[in-house]
């Protein structure tokens, strides 16, 4: 059974969750401050962390940092705070992705979902659908469904391969800069935004609408398959 952590300080949001949870076979454990978050997460090592930002003792991104200190479990953050500076602090922290209040439970569930498949291990398919194109990791190479070969730089593919690689996973600008390009260039932004025109380009059947290289206003870039 997947063991789920709560964290939250409104009891009725905690109420629910718990409910829903459970109605669907996970086992739920809760947690109203931050300090309680990281002991019963020590006590119970979680398989996800569902977590709010805004807690009585602790910020929850101290929280994250507590976590990913000895824990890979994915955490999606569920909070109230609207600022992208708060979304991407908690995304460079550690957390995977970010639910805004008020939330759908079925949005919840399907993000738990996907965070769960990313985290299952040995998981990871060699070859990936980016729409009509595949792209084959083992062999780095990208291929369209009539079997043409799509060139990419150095760059594009390397950018590409961080996507691809987590599916669904909202990964911050941030991220993306330090994994393509390496320390120094955490505020590049304009390098990013190019390539991922040049991959759109190449990749996307209508770069101006992109369906599968999607941004997430403010936060950074998340790889829809």
């Amino acid at each position: 059974m997947t063991r789920v952590l709560v964290v939250d300080d409104e009891p009725q949001i905690v109420r629910a969750l718990q409910i829903n949870l459970k109605a669907r076979r996970y086992e739920v454990h809760v947690a109203g401050t931050g300090t309680a978050a990281l002991q019963v997460a020590a006590q119970h090592p979680p398989d996800l962390v569902i977590l709010d930002l805004g807690l009585p003792d602790l910020d929850g991104i101290e929280v994250i940092r507590g976590l990913r200190g000895w824990t890979e479990a994915p955490i999606l953050v569920l909070s109230g705070r609207t600022d992208s500076t708060d979304k991407v602090e908690a995304l460079d922290a550690g957390a995977d992705d970010y639910v805004t209040k008020p939330f759908g439970i079925d949005e919840l569930l399907a993000r738990m979902r996907a965070a769960l498949r990313r985290s299952s291990g040995g998981t990871e398919q060699p070859v990936v659908t980016v729409g009509e194109a595949k792209v084959d990791l083992a062999a780095k190479r990208v291929t369209l469904g009539n079997g043409e070969d799509v060139r990419l730089t150095p760059t594009e593919w390397h950018l590409l391969e961080v996507l691809v690689r987590h599916p669904g996973k909202l990964m911050s600008q941030r991220q993306l800069l330090l994994e393509v390009w390496g320390p120094g260039y955490e505020t590049a932004g304009g390098n990013l935004r190019f390539y991922m025109a040049q991959l759109r380009r190449k990749l996307e059947p209508d770069p101006a609408r992109p369906q599968h290289l999607r941004t997430e206003p403010g936060m950074g870039y998340r790889f829809e398959p």
